[in-house]
């Protein structure tokens, strides 16, 4: 089946079974904090134990949040539930449609408890060492107080906390330090696409556009590869005081400024983001499982590299939408974003009997590549990774946007 054989419904469907599987699975309370929500960052597969071994195996879930610890993941997990949230507000925002069931909290408000479980979790506080990290909190928390609206609820004074203590770490991780920038870390020793990405789109969203435009200046002379129409990673100051680019290309490098270049506006910016649309679709994609569908876009393995072509897909969706695009570039961002979210609905795995699933017998696991099934990648028993699944997630609920009415 390709992505023009998904329904509008069966896409909302789809995007609501990601979500229930991606917070049974991984979705706990905090140290069984009330009122709080943390992902852990892997599930393991396998038979449930049963009687005191599995009651020290449910301990072990709770108190094994305390370690390792991925703060961006966790940002990520609170846009998907802001995704999830604006659905169900679509549905009428009532119990009846919360993607859990009437009993379950809604996605907004499972969201929220999410931004406290990461501040508890973090030492009671929302800064860390990292400014993309940092950014992606301050985006998500945005977009939750905007659903917050939406459904005509006051926003959390906590999350306007939140976003004033960050734009002061992005105000002075901001430099004339390699012409320009944002610093990836506070070692301040690295200026990157990462970073300065996501920093530029949040100024872009919150009212300060000359922010915003001085980081996608400073990208586009001093990142932007004319020949891939692609950004690449970041640039350091060598011994000699010359900048030294580092060449790598990411997927995820691509979404933010994609989406900080929409968010401005302009001719110059709508140019670049179209241009960017081409560079992923030249370079970043890969065959389609299925015979003669084409192209998906690449996967970026484990680890972090399992966010990365989610993101791609989450800015993506917002070209595919963007009347002011040309209409082919339109296009090939609605394909990339359908098919490869369809390639990861296709390749799925059903959660097999015995394995944990926490209340959602019909959860999914997702692969961790766009064309390669699941059952390869994750076969059962194997400890799968958050990251991985709030990609598959994230490209899901990209569709279900690009379908909605």
């Amino acid at each position: 089946m390709t992505s023009s054989d998904a329904s509008t419904p069966a896409w909302q469907q789809r995007a609501n079974h990601a979500a229930q599987s991606v917070t049974a699975l991984f979705g706990r309370r905090l140290l069984f904090l009330p009122n709080t929500h943390l992902a852990a960052v892997t599930w393991q597969g396998g038979r449930h134990a049963h009687g005191w071994r599995g009651k020290l195996r449910t301990l072990a879930e709770g108190t094994a949040l305390l370690n390792p610890w991925h703060y961006w993941w966790q940002a990520h997990y609170v846009d998907c539930l802001v995704d999830t949230g604006r659905r169900e507000l679509g549905s009428g925002a009532t119990p009846a449609a919360r993607f859990n069931g009437p009993a379950s909290p809604s996605a907004g408000h499972l969201a929220s408890r999410l931004v406290t479980g990461i501040r508890l979790r973090n030492a009671f506080t929302v800064v860390n060492n990292y400014y993309d990290d940092m950014a992606w909190l301050a985006l998500a928390t945005h977009r939750l107080d905007r659903l917050a609206e939406e459904t005509r609820r006051p926003g959390r004074g906590r999350n306007a906390r939140v976003r004033r203590s960050l734009t002061l770490q992005f105000d002075a991780a901001g430099t004339d330090d390699l012409g320009g920038g944002v610093f990836w870390s506070k070692k301040r020793d690295f200026k990157n696409t990462p970073a300065n990405g996501p920093v530029a789109l949040y100024y872009a969203r919150t009212g300060e556009p000359a922010k915003a435009q001085a980081l996608i200046d400073w990208l586009d002379a001093t990142l932007f590869d004319a020949d891939q129409h692609l950004y690449l990673d970041g640039a350091r100051a060598g011994t000699a005081g010359e900048v030294l680019v580092e060449r790598t290309v990411y997927t995820y490098n691509q979404g933010p400024v994609l989406g900080a270049l929409l968010e401005l506006g302009g001719d110059a910016n709508l140019a670049r983001a179209a241009s960017v649309v081409d560079g992923v679709e030249r370079m970043l994609t890969v065959t389609a499982p299925t015979a003669g569908q084409g192209s998906v876009l690449r996967c970026e393995g484990t680890g972090d590299g399992g966010l990365f072509t989610g993101i791609l897909c989450r800015y993506l969706a917002l070209a595919a939408r963007d009347t002011r695009l040309p209409v082919g570039t339109r296009r090939t961002a609605a394909r990339l974003v359908t098919d490869t979210a369809q390639a990861f609905w296709n390749g799925r795995r059903a959660v097999e009997s015995g394995e944990p699933s926490r209340a959602v017998p019909d959860a999914s696991v997702f692969s961790l590549h766009a064309n390669t099934p699941a059952a390869h990648t994750y076969p059962a028993g194997a400890a799968v990774e958050l990251s991985t699944q709030l990609q598959a997630w994230m490209a899901i609920e990209a569709a279900a946007l690009l379908t909605a009415p």
